[in-house]
């Protein structure tokens, strides 16, 4: 596995032009799926685990790696599948989601893939609301599933996803002081159904409405109608978007946003599962007010209000 993860740190060049690269992987049956390399530290034969008392089913033990004890899930298991058999002769990748490093066993692992993001597409519409996927996408004449992996790690591990009353409080008293009324509609674009949902929640609970989309795609299609009917200044306060989405990715709608005469000036957070890897150098040339790793919402609750209390 050394060989397939030589290059990651590599591969930087390919964020700002649209692009990702998939590590695809087999789980306990036929079907491929991926997951993005920039979210992957390590792939290695699986080490030898421990079982502790109390964890999660989906946990089947904690590994330590390089001085680290990290927590592995068997993602075929978190999917709805077939628990994995013999995890020994199987493979852990080790990724980092959300500020948090985790090993998901998976059963092989076989190649990376230069695709852009256009080929990247949401899942079907009757796939339903249970699924685990983000998208999908075809190689070699065959489907591949991208997972949801926030999901899992939110049914394994619940986050708090209400902002602090106080944020709320010093949005109303900021704008009571002004005497100029905030615009309280925010657009969020995200793939992960429930990254989508937690920000939605987040936003709404210091009373502000969210209209919520897919990908990069549908953000600039939305914020473009709306432009037609009117200054979209008031109509929107601000923009959150997720960075790997279908279609267009967060820092290509970053940009198309700057270009659009009408759009040029709508603030952008940048709200990344991309914790531990990312290129703050395109954050600023793309344009974007701020990034911020996922999910803190007081967090993202402080740098709504620095959007919007001027």
């Amino acid at each position: 596995m050394t060989g397939i993860m030589d290059s990651v740190n590599q591969r930087t060049q390919l964020v700002g032009q649209n692009r990702l690269e998939l590590l695809t992987f087999r789980l306990m049956g036929r079907q491929r799926y991926g997951i993005n390399v920039f979210k992957v530290k390590e792939v290695l034969q699986c080490p030898r685990l421990t079982s502790m008392p109390n964890l999660n089913p989906l946990v089947i033990g904690v590994a330590h790696i390089r001085g680290n004890t990290i927590s592995v899930i068997d993602l075929s298991l978190a999917i709805g599948g077939r628990p994995t058999a013999d995890p020994e002769k199987c493979f852990v990748v080790i990724s980092e989601f959300n500020r948090t490093v985790q090993g998901f066993l998976v059963t092989s692992v076989e190649r990376i893939i230069n695709m852009h993001w256009e080929s990247i597409l949401p899942p079907p519409d009757g796939a339903g609301s249970a699924n685990y996927l983000t998208a999908v996408t075809n190689i070699d004449n065959e489907l591949v599933e991208i997972l949801d992996v926030e999901k899992i790690l939110a049914e394994i591990s619940p986050v708090e996803e209400e902002m602090s009353t106080d944020i709320a409080q010093e949005i109303a008293d900021a704008e009571q002081e002004s005497q100029k009324q905030i615009v309280r509609r925010i657009l969020i674009a995200d793939d992960s159904t429930v990254a989508r949902k937690q920000v939605q929640r987040a936003v709404e609970s210091i009373g502000f409405e969210a209209v919520a989309v897919k990908d990069g795609k549908e953000a600039y299609d939305k914020l473009v109608e709306m432009a037609s009917e009117g200054s979209i200044y008031e109509q929107i306060s601000l923009v959150i978007s997720d960075i790997e989405m279908p279609e267009m990715d967060g820092y290509t709608l970053t940009a198309e946003l700057r270009r659009h005469p009408d759009l040029k000036d709508l603030h952008i957070i940048l709200h990344t599962s991309l914790s531990g890897v990312f290129n703050q150098a395109m954050v600023e040339r793309v344009g974007a007010n701020e990034f911020i790793a996922k999910f803190n919402p007081d967090e993202l609750g402080a740098a709504v209000k620095a959007a919007v209390v001027k």
